[in-house]
């Protein structure tokens, strides 16, 4: 008799009875493929992850940014499917992971054009001031302050993009549409997407000194963290406007509320801190020309049922040995260590 294939959800995005903080992800599914899923115990965020936890399950399904470490694995002998609702993976390593039979697996798909939107509907927010002008009118200074709060508008203006993958990319193509000019950070990798979308790609200073606006959209690395600090603050433009829509661990914040408190640059709009969530003093929280929301700015309807059939199909796909197009990590494995982790996971 064939075992049953279980599916723990992680708490931090799940409760007893299937619902999400994303809303319907799509649980009937597993179910109609004979699937069981179970909330799995509180785990913490950063960790350590205690192996019990896991106990039992053979795949899960991540919300929030849960470790699981090939040390971890190893004692949970059962699990091969750890799925990402979303498309990053901090602190996980999908090579790793697979060479101790785990396929790790992502969503990237869904989440490119949902956080693409972020972008844009923060660079509008900073080139209308929009916050600003919602400030005065609340604050009964419609009077004196109207009109004093004009915006810079978007057409001709050049929008810098940090991190020209797949959202930077879709970000860059909805910029040029509306006339911007786009630029992006020269790595090589990107040199490709840049010629596809028209940016001209430059060094960091240089992207820095000519952007009116700076869109953050790199991954979270130990090489990248704090790549917006102190020196590239100071070469950006007194008009200019910074805009984190990836990591808060890209930013220095630090560097950040002295650059706004300083008139060092105009203002940002930030949709991710470092530590999350911030501390309510953190004086970013308290700026007239500082845009915050809670890191879910793209949790849209679209961006829940994208991202849920993506994830539905790699969890199905994986309980019957089949290799989902979101799995992560293959190119650094041969096919016969990649295929064993995948196989394994079929019951």
């Amino acid at each position: 008799m064939t075992r049953e294939y279980v599916v723990g959800l992680t708490a931090d995005g799940a409760r007893p009875d299937g619902s999400t903080m994303f809303g319907d992800v799509g649980l009937e599914r597993l179910e109609q493929a004979g699937i069981t899923w179970r909330l799995l115990p509180p785990i913490p965020p950063h960790g350590p992850v205690d192996p019990a936890a896991l106990e039992g399950v053979d795949a899960v399904l991540s919300f929030g940014h849960v470790p699981f470490s090939a040390e971890l694995v190893r004692q949970v002998p059962r699990l091969r499917h750890v799925a990402r609702f979303g498309a990053g993976y901090d602190g996980l390593d999908p090579v790793a992971l697979a060479r101790e039979g785990v396929v790790l697996t992502t969503a990237p798909a869904g989440v490119r054009t949902p956080m693409a939107l972020t972008g844009l509907t923060m660079v509008l927010a900073c080139s209308n001031r929009l916050l600003e002008n919602h400030l005065l009118t609340t604050r009964g200074q419609w009077g004196t302050l109207r009109g004093e709060r004009r915006g810079v508008g978007i057409v001709g203006r050049t929008v810098g993009i940090v991190g020209l993958g797949s959202v930077g990319t879709r970000l860059a193509e909805m910029l040029t549409a509306l006339g911007a000019v786009v630029i992006a950070d020269d790595r090589p990798s990107a040199a490709e997407r840049a010629r596809a979308v028209g940016a001209e790609q430059v060094d960091l200073p240089t992207l820095a000194a000519r952007a009116d606006f700076v869109v953050v959209t790199a991954a979270l690395t130990e090489e990248s963290r704090g790549m917006i600090g102190e020196s590239f603050l100071a070469a950006m433009r007194s008009h200019a406007y910074l805009v984190n829509i990836a990591r808060g661990g890209l930013v220095d914040q630090q560097a950040l509320t002295r650059a706004l408190r300083g008139g060092r640059i105009a203002g940002a709009a930030l949709d991710v801190f470092d530590p999350e969530p911030p501390d309510p003093d953190d004086p970013l929280l308290a700026m007239d020309n500082v845009l915050c929301t809670p890191h879910a700015l793209s949790w849209t309807a679209d961006f829940t049922r994208d991202v849920s059939a993506l994830v539905m199909d790699a969890i199905i796909s994986v309980s019957r040995g089949e290799v989902p197009a979101t799995a992560l990590g293959r190119e650094a494995l041969d096919e016969a260590t990649w295929r064993g982790a995948v196989t394994a996971a079929a019951v």
